[in-house]
């Protein structure tokens, strides 16, 4: 009988490891690249340039990606292939180069950005990005690393959140709480009659300003955050939480559901309903960042309850999304005013 249980307990070690040995050979050589992960471009891309993002998984027999490079939103790639141990991902866009007299295209390109990767472990993929420019004439070439994500956190119950003391973030007297992002940017914040202003001036037949996003000096965990905000007709700004986490402001009153709408997680989450206010009209934002999750309140009604953020987006000042940061208005689009900026950290 103990022959026949060390027979039996030897049998089922080998099955273990037969299936064990199967599911890594039916993941290929993806298996280990397969994932959520933060890219970090190396030191020189400047502030809210250097992160990104990019989610591989496997579909019916191919690979297949979602991908955010420095500024922009999220995207589907061109194409995700693996040879030995790399991985190449690639992402197009078109050209119009010639157009007729009625404004038809006659000749376009489709220019081509190339992503290499390479597994360094578990965790660590070693990258570069060769990316062209507008012409097809030359091309930047941009080290990367990526590291893989932390698992989503479970969604929190925003009803047994506790909260710490409410901070006045805007005195509407001056911006002592605040200062640019890269010192360098035009500045185009003021405060004017207890309001918080930007305009971004630009001045047509000469050359483009760029004008700098505004930072609190302050970084914070999670919390809830109120203010108001007024954006123009065709205007366009983002509260960034955490400096990592777009949140739209734009004049899309009347326009269809869409990800990049007032009120959106900008690229990620569509608001669930249409709550803007016509331009030229202050609107109130709720918005609570708790466990990498959303939770959006415009004018009174809730558009995004408590949604799971996959990554940063867009111009985030890093990749890390578990890390304190700032609250960063952006400051290089269009006319904006904000007032009434009230943060309250969540302390548990």
């Amino acid at each position: 009988m103990k022959r026949f249980f060390m027979h039996a307990a030897a049998f089922s070690v080998c099955v273990i490891i037969l299936l064990i040995a199967c599911s890594v050979w039916s993941l290929g050589p993806s298996g280990h690249y397969i994932g959520t992960w933060a890219l970090t471009l190396d030191e020189g891309a400047g502030p809210g340039s250097s992160a990104g993002w990019m989610d591989l998984r496997r579909e019916e027999g191919y690979l297949d990606a979602d991908l955010l490079w420095r500024w922009g939103s999220v995207e589907p790639v061109a194409s995700a292939m693996i040879k030995g141990e790399h991985l190449v991902v690639t992402r197009d866009w078109v050209y119009d180069r010639k157009k007729d007299a009625d404004g038809n295209t006659i000749r376009s390109h489709h220019l081509t950005s190339w992503f290499e990767f390479e597994s360094q472990g578990k965790d660590l993929l070693k990258g570069k990005a060769f990316i062209p420019d507008g012409k097809g004439l030359e091309y930047e070439i941009w080290p990367f690393t990526a590291r893989r994500l932390p698992p989503m956190p479970a969604e929190p119950d925003l009803e047994k959140v506790r909260y710490g003391t409410p901070l006045e973030l805007f005195n509407g007297k001056d911006l002592s709480a605040w200062e640019l992002i890269n010192p360098k940017d035009a500045n185009g914040w003021r405060v004017e009659n207890g309001v918080l202003v930007n305009n971004p001036k630009q001045t047509e037949g000469k050359p483009h300003i760029h004008y700098g996003n505004l930072r609190t000096k302050q970084s914070f965990g999670d919390f809830r955050l109120t203010l108001g905000v007024n954006v123009p007709e065709g205007s366009n700004s983002g509260i960034y939480l955490r400096g990592i986490y777009e949140i739209q402001v734009a004049d899309s009153y009347g326009k269809p559901l869409d990800p990049h709408n007032m009120g959106a997680v900008y690229s990620r989450i569509t608001p669930s309903v249409a709550a803007e206010k016509p331009a030229g009209q202050w609107q109130d934002m709720d918005i609570t960042l708790c466990n990498r999750h959303v939770t959006v309140i415009l004018n009174g009604q809730k558009i995004i309850d408590n949604k799971p953020v996959p990554g940063v987006t867009g111009g985030a000042l890093t990749p890390d999304v578990t890390a304190p940061g700032p609250l960063y208005l952006q400051g290089d689009h269009g006319v904006v005013m904000y007032r009434d900026i009230v943060l309250t950290p969540v302390i548990e």
